[in-house]
């Protein structure tokens, strides 16, 4: 009996590629030391210098240097910690209940101060729609109670340093000390000088999802990267300048072979060779800046 066995083939071809092209297996990265080939950390590092060059001296340099960027939680705990897991639980899931009254419209206007006599006057949100930002829950599990606000300022760090902002100060049932959010709003993100560059292309290149966090002397930065199941996880290098820090982000030990098609969001600690101070902080895939926080989250910020 004759079997005609090339559409069968075919079919397995299709599934293959079609696998591959979800999560990337083998293709610019290489499984041999668990690191990228040289030649696909090359193109990588063109593109970084690339998006580098692009922002030195450009206008949308000139404006982020001038504007107002979080790069940190603009939604601030208590200062005495949570009382227990069931509060903390209840943060984390945004499960919140008000019960009280919020503020009315505040002044249309409010400062950041940078305390070197820089200064810049932004747009407030009022109350209630601040505590929608972060109330976003009504389920029956863990809650916190609400019962006012007023509004005073806090400390936050930005694209240009340490500010002191306008920020919601909302009281806590059986808590002494406010849960404050930020209540000005963040500078439009200028228009970048450079396009995004295709997800895969430049020896591997992918994008850096969010900044996650900073160690206090700037010379560590933590970065949330994503890669597949069949690798060893996301490798990002900098790219550093005296205006920037370009990070490019790849796949480490990507193998070759069918794999689900399942994305994996992991922290990646990058070290600086000084601290990354007021320069700016790029995705080489995308050619802007990396933003802070999870853009659905409960402190999400100028994405």
């Amino acid at each position: 009996m004759h079997t005609n066995v090339k559409p069968f083939i075919s079919l397995l071809l299709v599934s293959f590629l079609s696998t591959c092209l979800l999560v990337g297996c083998g293709g610019d990265q290489r499984a041999d030391d668990g690191h990228a080939n040289d030649q696909s950390l090359r193109k990588q590092e063109e593109r970084a210098r690339q998006v580098a060059d692009s922002w030195r001296g450009s206008a949308a340099a000139a404006a982020w240097m001038q504007g107002y960027y979080p790069m940190a939680d603009v939604v601030q705990k208590p200062a005495s910690g949570w009382h227990s897991k069931a509060d903390e639980q209840a943060y984390e899931t945004k499960n919140f209940v008000l019960r009280g009254d919020l503020p009315g419209a505040p002044p249309a206007m409010g400062k950041v101060e940078w305390g070197n006599g820089k200064t810049l006057t932004r747009p407030l949100i009022g109350a209630k729609k601040t505590y929608q930002s972060f109330a976003l829950d009504r389920s029956d599990g863990p809650r916190l109670t609400v019962t006012g606000a007023r509004l005073g300022t806090t400390t936050i760090v930005t694209s240009r340093g340490t500010a002191t902002v306008p920020a919601w100060l909302f009281t806590l049932e059986s808590y002494d000390t406010p849960l404050k959010r930020v209540a000005v709003t963040p500078s439009k993100l200028p228009r970048p000088p450079i396009g995004q560059a295709r997800q895969g292309a430049a020896g591997g290149l992918r994008s850096v999802a969010r900044l996650a966090g900073m160690a206090a002397d700037g010379r560590s930065i933590t970065v949330k990267a994503t890669h597949g199941s069949c690798d060893e996880g996301p490798l990002v290098k900098a790219l550093e300048t005296g205006e920037s820090v370009v990070l490019y982000a790849s796949i480490a030990g990507a193998k070759s072979g069918p794999c689900p098609g399942s994305m994996i969001e992991q922290s990646v600690t990058v070290e600086l060779s000084k601290p990354l101070s007021d320069r700016i902080l790029l995705d080489a895939l995308t050619g802007r800046p990396v933003p802070y926080g999870d853009p659905n989250g409960p402190s999400p910020t100028w994405t």
